[in-house]
């Protein structure tokens, strides 16, 4: 009688509803697995965000925090401090940030939104949350500013009014200063929208508008009445005080900057335009593009700076976005590689009416951040420490390592610290606040992204933090195709003609092999090497793939003997590869006769200096077959203690011999079958129609799934297809059926047959119709051997079918622990022959018992995953995963407590499932899939890490463990340092004396409720945040939160004012009491004095009398 473990059996009937667990019939089980793995162990949560912000629209800067906060479109806030320190935050609206102000040191933020709503978020947790809102209602609200060491914030509105809101309370005010009263009676009429508000830097009493028209308002805020109004023709795009608050500088649509005493309101006093051509007759410039923006920041010492963005003239051949600093007589144009968003002056001083002392100007572009160091010769840039460039080139590959082998990150650090640029700054990050975050759970993980010009990075992703290690170019190995006899600039977008984009990848972070497949059908093999090497001929190897059965060179249907390896072809050979076009060749030559046997892209064919690093070991081709390109590859494996890669694409698969460079398989799909096998199929024709490249598209809104197309898979087409940029209209959905794909390889030391007592290097694949098949490995010994005896290669037919494409293969032992591929460890590749010993490391045998299976393979599909006992292939546990839609990621991963199979469905649930028995674990309905970018970049990794392309430049890093969850906090790092303000510039002595100086305001007497009134309620609702300011206070990590302990710093300070105030009122009592005893002693004074007068009188009057005031006196 067979015998099952009857806990899994209860486990499987109690299945979630996504699917059910079932125990199949199998042989004898008399070792029950013990799992420890639990529901209590998962939590799903997302951990950081890495990456440049998509689309940003705003930028802000807190000097004294040293806090950078980047608004995008769509509604996300990124915060940045020092290296490692960043936070994500989203409006659930979604609508773009128009403008963001910080609260300057007091860890507060104050975001506007394109729907009219403001926002204040507390900075003083690690992750930020929303305290207040305010949604306007009947007007759209243009610009805010919020004065230094204020809480009064200006609104101002399309409509042309300003409206005051309370950050404190987050209400309106009752003062609000009307656009017919702002601008002159007599005018007829609307000056438009608000383009700018600020105070007078020397007196808070008077504010400037800035109207789109043209005109600008000093508004007395006292009097409520405007003293004076500046008038020009061209409309105003910002506005900037000089720090005396005497002049104010105005950037016009017309490229002009106009510069305005406050008190002659005629007519500008000076009126320039930068980048115009000045006419010898003295007429006007010619018009120039507008300057969206200047500021003028002063010093000390010289001149001060003025920076803009804009204002080139319209004839300038350059048509990339340009900064100007001009600085005394000199002016500066800096080109950037983007269209410039905005820009900010970092200075020494948050002090407006001091002199600032510009050190830094920080440029946010459309992909990138740009930080520009004024203080050295030449405008250096400073180094970039943010993960700012992971979109450099268009991502189109992704893979997650987690638990990665100690010593490689500081390798791949040593060689990828010799590729750093020269020329940036020499002074440190000016964005430098925050502190890091103190967690334990550390651990080395790697994410690799591949990228469409062929690149290929490596980051450390340790401890939530993202670094680059090292940057390898594939496309170095090719010769790069001409255009009007010029080499093509890089892209920054990804188009049909990148012929290097990186397809697929795999990696063996133990020997460090790495094997890249390319859309042009190629396939690259690297070592890693710490040595530099000259590559005299780079080994080149040429596969011919097609479907068709008659034409492909393969061993006989059983499978006994490999076929006849292929010798490689030298770059230098005669052959035809010295003929090829470039990729966009036509399928015909130039005689008419149809291309063949012409691989898509010509090999460097010179000698191949190559750094430190990966260096190219073999770079093998497919080719045109008969008119036909080659299909792209879908899979890759390598292993590095075979020596062997495998490829496949819906062609078949080919097994090359990196070692001995030869080719040892080369087969379609349908011969894989046995005569015999149940699930044989017959051979099809290929596609007439090739496939485009499978690079990401840059579109954010992806390829959307319809309800009715969610059963259907990516991989139930052939792979390639489903990961391209387009699906093919060509394509009937029978050819698509008819067609198989390999979808995924397995190395692995397992028991290819059933009569197999011990288990032997093999090779599992999956296709797209569900067939695992089995090859076998026949390996000659190590040494000498194995670089010259063939290795064989023979077909073991299907061990299991599934529904839906295979997705991930892995295998157990009979205890239930991962097996884990065979590897060679690494050795330096470079280094002298009797240095050189291959050490092959096996994976550990199992334990066998008679009659016992000794391992446990697992497969998934794309709708069912398997236990398979191995030798006797019998299927233990099944269970369905899904039935209404498709699994687009599964892997097995190895969590801190035991082993499960991780999976992300195409309608957006994330599932564990416990191994061997496949119990439902975790089920959240996380991301419904509305983007195909991230169904290609959805990666897991072991400890409960995942990761996916949240848009063409961020990755999101999620975590699917409790334990990672718990210290989440512990390990976020803090944006807010409680710090002192500096103090403010000293007035002076006589700046005191006679009144000079900045002139305070008591904003509270103005715009409080007892002096402005009720604002009226229709105009804006006030909405308190999620959590309310009482249950911020434990937000931050537990206990007492940060908004806690800051409330009660604040009624300390608070308290400490209070006694203050008495200290001032004893004092003032004090100066009461001595001007009355002063007023009393006046009299008896003046008699004092009187009679002082008197006695001098008689002195010189009568000398007698003196004596005779002295003799009774010395007498005595």
């Amino acid at each position: 009688m067979k015998k099952f473990n009857i806990r899994k059996v209860l486990d499987g009937l109690t299945a979630s509803s996504s699917g059910t667990a079932s125990p199949q019939p199998g042989t004898n089980q008399n070792d029950v697995i013990q799992e420890t793995l639990q529901s209590e162990h998962f939590q799903l949560c997302k951990t950081v965000r890495h990456g440049f912000p998509y689309q940003p629209s705003s930028m802000a800067f807190d000097p004294v925090q040293k806090i950078l906060a980047i608004g995008t479109q769509s509604g996300a806030v990124r915060l940045f401090g020092r290296a490692g320190v960043e936070c994500y935050c989203q409006h659930d609206s979604g609508a773009a940030v128009i403008q963001l102000q910080f609260l300057v040191n007091e860890g507060a933020l104050v975001s506007a939104l394109a729907d009219d709503s403001v926002h204040l978020w507390n900075l003083r947790q690690k992750q930020p949350a929303i305290l207040h809102t305010l949604k306007f209602n009947r007007e759209r609200i243009t610009f805010c500013h919020l004065p230094f060491q204020s809480k009064w914030l200006y609104i101002g509105t399309e409509k042309g009014n300003i409206h005051i809101v309370n950050v404190e309370s987050f209400t309106l005010s009752g003062y609000v200063i009307m656009w017919n009263k702002a601008i002159e009676l007599s005018s007829k009429s609307h000056p438009g929208p608000v383009v700018h508000i600020s105070d007078n830097p020397m007196d808070e009493g008077k504010i400037l508008i800035g109207f789109e028209c043209g005109t600008v308002v000093l508004w007395d805020l006292k009097c409520k009445k405007a003293d004076y109004r500046y008038n020009h023709d061209e409309a105003i795009h910002s506005v900037a005080w000089h720090h005396e608050g005497k002049q104010f500088t105005c950037s016009h649509s017309d490229g002009t900057l106009t510069t305005w005493n406050v008190r002659v309101p005629a007519k500008p006093t000076i009126t320039i335009t930068p980048h115009g051509k000045q006419p010898k007759d003295g007429k006007k410039p010619e018009p120039c593009k507008p300057i969206l923006k200047v500021e003028y920041k002063t010093t000390r010492a010289g001149d001060a700076f003025v920076v803009m963005s804009g204002g080139l003239s319209y004839d300038t051949g350059c048509r990339r976005s340009c900064l100007t600093v001009m600085h005394g007589k000199s002016t500066a144009v800096l080109e950037m590689d983007y269209p410039i968003v905005d820009f900010l002056t970092l200075c020494e001083t948050p002090y407006p009416n001091d002199f600032q002392e510009p050190y830094a100007v920080v440029v946010l572009l459309e992909k990138d951040l740009v930080v520009i160091d004024l203080e050295q010769i030449g405008y250096p840039i400073f180094e970039n420490p943010y993960p700012l460039s992971i979109h450099e080139s268009p991502v189109t590959c992704v893979e997650y390592f987690a638990d990665c082998p100690p010593e490689l990150i500081p390798a791949l650090y040593s060689v990828g610290s010799r590729q750093k640029r020269q020329g940036y700054s020499k002074k440190e990050w000016p964005i430098s606040g925050g502190n890091w975050g103190q967690g334990t759970l550390s651990y080395p993980e790697i994410i690799v992204t591949g990228h469409a010009d062929g690149s290929i990075k490596f980051w450390d992703a340790s401890a939530i933090m993202l670094q680059v290690l090292y940057k390898l170019k594939t496309a170095k190995v090719f010769e790069k195709a001409l255009k009007g006899g010029k080499e093509e600039k890089p892209s920054t977008e990804i188009v049909d003609e990148d012929p290097f984009a990186i397809q697929t990848l795999s990696w063996c972070p133990e020997s460090r092999m790495l094997c890249v497949a390319g859309v042009s059908a190629h396939v690259i093999i690297y070592r890693f090497s710490k040595q530099e090497m000259t590559t005299e001929v780079v080994q080149l190897l040429e596969v011919r793939m097609q479907g068709e059965l008659n034409d492909v060179d393969s061993p006989d249907p059983a499978g006994d003997h490999p076929p006849t390896p292929s010798t490689p072809v030298p770059p230098s050979s005669s052959s035809p590869t010295q003929e090829r076009e470039p990729p966009e060749a036509q399928p015909f030559t130039s005689d008419d006769r149809p291309r063949d046997n012409v691989p898509g892209l010509k090999v460097w064919s010179a000698p191949l200096k190559q750094s430190p690093g990966y260096q190219v070991e073999l770079v093998i081709q497919l080719v045109w077959v008969s008119g036909e390109p080659p299909q792209q590859i879908t899979s890759l494996a390598v292993s590095s203690s075979d020596g062997l890669v495998v490829f496949g694409n819906s062609s078949g698969l080919a097994v090359v011999d990196y070692l001995q460079k030869s080719l040892l398989l080369n087969m379609s799909t349908s011969e894989l079958y046995s005569p015999s096998d149940p699930y044989q199929r017959q051979p099809r024709s290929p596609r007439k129609t090739r496939q485009p490249s499978g690079a990401l598209s840059d579109n954010s809104d992806g390829n959307n799934i319809s309800e009715e197309k969610s059963s259907k898979s990516p991989t139930s087409d052939a792979k390639d297809s489903s990961f391209s940029r387009s699906r093919s209209s060509s394509v009937t959905s029978i050819e698509r059926e008819s067609r198989e794909a390999i979808s995924s390889f397995h190395f692995s030391e397992s028991f290819p047959r059933k009569t197999d007592s011990s288990p032997s290097p093999s090779l599992w694949l999956g296709t797209t119709q569900g067939t695992v098949l089995v090859l076998s490995l026949s390996l000659p010994p190590t040494g000498d051997q194995r670089l010259q005896q063939p290795v064989g290669v023979s077909s073991c037919g299907t061990l299991v079918r599934l529904k839906g494409g295979i997705l991930t293969m892995a295998f157990l032992d009979s205890l239930g622990a991962v097996l884990p591929p065979s590897y060679e460890p690494w050795s330096e590749p470079n280094a002298p022959d009797e240095e050189k010993t291959r050490r092959r490391r096996p994976a550990s045998p199992p334990p066998t018992q008679e009659g016992q299976d000794s391992q446990y393979a697992v497969v998934c599909s794309e709708k069912q995953a398997k236990v398979v006992g191995l030798p006797s292939q019998s299927c233990f546990f099944k269970h369905n995963i899904t039935e209404s839609s498709f699994v687009l990621r599964a892997d097995v991963v190895q969590m801190a407590a035991g082993l499960c199979l991780a999976c992300f469905c195409a309608n957006g649930h994330i599932m564990t499932l416990s191994l061997p028995s496949l119990r439902p674990l975790l089920d959240v309905n996380y991301l419904p899939l509305t983007d195909m970018r991230i169904a290609r970049t959805f990666c897991f990794s072991n400890l409960g890490q995942a990761m996916y392309l949240t848009s063409p430049t961020e990755i999101q890093r999620i975590t699917y463990s409790q334990e990672t969850c718990d210290n989440l906090q512990e390990m976020m790092g803090e944006l807010f340092t409680p710090l002192e303000t500096p103090e403010a510039p000293n007035r002076g002595f006589f700046k005191g004396l006679f009144g000079g100086g900045a002139q305070s305001l008591d904003r509270e007497d103005l715009f409080g409720e007892t002096a402005a009134g009720k604002a009226s309620r229709s105009l804006a609702q006030h909405i308190p945040g999620p959590q309310g300011m009482e249950g911020m206070k434990g937000a931050a990590s537990g206990v007492v939160g940060d908004l806690a302990r800051a409330r009660i710093a604040l009624d300390e300070r608070g308290q400490k004012l209070g006694e203050l105030e008495d200290r001032t009122a004893a004092m003032m009592a004090s100066a009461d009491s001595f001007s009355k005893h002063a007023h009393d002693v006046r009299p008896m004074l003046y008699q004092v004095i009187c009679e002082v007068q008197t006695w001098v009188q008689l002195l010189f009057v009568s000398p007698k009398y003196f004596h005779c005031l002295i003799e009774p006196a010395s007498s005595a």
